[in-house]
């Protein structure tokens, strides 16, 4: 056998906030048709949503063991301290582990995550199989993505208030430039003329000869995302992005932080609240759990700006905090006082 061959394949799956990424993923690990999955989970502030959602999906295909989940910064900036080691414990599993997701922050730039594949503590172990962009095509399609991306296609021509160089739109151009792949999440919200939008909007960053794939709840054959043998790390400087002249790059243009709550009494109050947040003070994301008042069941929040999905995921395990978090992540100099007024208010 040779070493190409020996490695184990790894798919990027890259994706703006709230695309759906932890949805195909959850859905991956669920079909994974008797193939051991490793996963990689990286987010962006410091309570753990994604990767408690995918602990949850109790599959062999993936035991709890297998997923890392790292907290302290975008994978691609911290590659020593965090992805190697990462990579490593993964690595060690027994039965050996025959293919590893990995989940970026959605605020992560994939071709410094699969450049770091070339360096020699990872380069003959490990290899890039795919890189996979999620895109929210409801977001994309309707204009409600941050600062109107999705309504770029349309209005470009007519809309001189549009701002070109938005940081949010050089994150997604550069995750659908490195893509292998793209999956058109929330197909099933897109009429003929809606998917016609989508499909155009990330067309115009598509330098290649990239697929796109409609989805909706995350469910597509995992065959079509794994198993493509690409060795991006090979490949990757053929990719062009906003970035290239750049030999490092940090997250400046975004604030994230922790909303502690009190236990609430109605579920569709906060979701108005969330909504309030976004509208008033520019929040691109929420996503966090709460505790609801007589409830065993803890309820997940995830919100795209005022758009906002909440369910009861699981009971309440024995001697777990119960403690209401939530992550919000906006542009740099978002008034976090004011968002804990509204959210607590």
């Amino acid at each position: 056998m040779s070493a190409s061959t020996q490695r184990v394949p790894c798919t990027v799956v890259t994706g703006f906030l709230g695309s759906g990424k932890t949805t195909l993923i959850r859905h991956i690990l669920e079909n994974a048709n008797g193939r051991r999955l490793g996963l990689i989970v990286n987010e962006f502030g410091d309570v753990s949503v994604d990767g408690d959602i995918l602990k949850g999906c109790g599959v062999d295909a993936c035991p709890e063991e297998n997923i890392v989940e790292l907290a302290n910064g975008c994978i691609c900036c911290t590659v020593a301290d965090d992805f190697v080691p990462a990579l490593d414990q993964i690595l060690s599993r027994e039965p050996r582990v025959e293919h590893i997701l990995i989940e970026t922050s959605g605020l992560a730039l994939p071709k410094p995550l699969v450049q770091a594949f070339q360096w020699p503590a990872i380069k003959g172990r490990v290899t890039v199989d795919g890189v996979v962009a999620v895109v929210d095509g409801a977001a994309i399609a309707d204009g409600r993505v941050a600062n109107d991306m999705g309504a770029l296609a349309a209005q470009r021509a007519a809309d001189e208030s549009l701002d070109h160089d938005d940081p949010v739109e050089e994150v997604f151009e550069d995750q659908v430039a490195c893509a292998d792949l793209i999956i058109l999440s929330k197909s099933d919200l897109l009429d003929s003329a809606a998917a016609q939008r989508a499909n155009a909007v990330v067309g115009e960053h598509l330098a290649r000869s990239v697929k796109i794939v409609p989805v909706s709840n995350g469910k597509v054959d995992p065959s079509v995302l794994l198993g493509l043998g690409l060795a991006v790390e090979d490949d990757i400087e053929n990719r062009k992005t906003h970035h290239d002249d750049e030999l490092d790059h940090e997250h400046d243009d975004f604030d994230s932080f922790v909303a502690e709550i009190p236990a609430i009494a109605d579920p569709a109050e906060l979701a108005r609240k969330v909504t309030a947040a976004a509208e008033a003070e520019g929040v691109l994301r929420v996503k966090g759990f709460v505790e609801v008042a007589g409830k065993p069941m803890r309820l997940l929040v995830q919100a795209v700006g005022p758009r906002v999905n909440h369910y009861y995921d699981r009971p309440w395990q024995a001697g777990e905090d119960r403690r209401s978090r939530l992550v919000v992540i906006g542009l740099k100099g978002i008034d976090r006082a004011a968002i804990e007024r509204i959210l607590q208010g």
